[in-house]
């Protein structure tokens, strides 16, 4: 019984990698998720910023009168 335990004890300290790996991949994909929620929420408030910025140029705002 005890080398069955001891068997087991050195085949999950050798598989510790492949755990790592999967620890790095959950965490590479919720960034990846926060990058996207982020650029989806901010993405309408910079098209209106750019067509703000774009009609101005193209059309400049009256002189503020005196």
């Amino acid at each position: 019984m005890l080398s069955l335990y001891t068997n087991l004890m050195i085949r999950l300290r050798n598989e510790e990698k492949g755990a790592t790996a999967v620890e790095y991949g959950i965490m590479v994909a919720l960034i990846a998720v926060v990058i996207i929620i982020a650029v989806s929420t901010l993405g309408g408030t910079l098209t209106g910023l750019f067509e703000d910025v774009n009609a101005d140029i193209i059309t400049p705002p009256a002189p503020a009168a005196e």
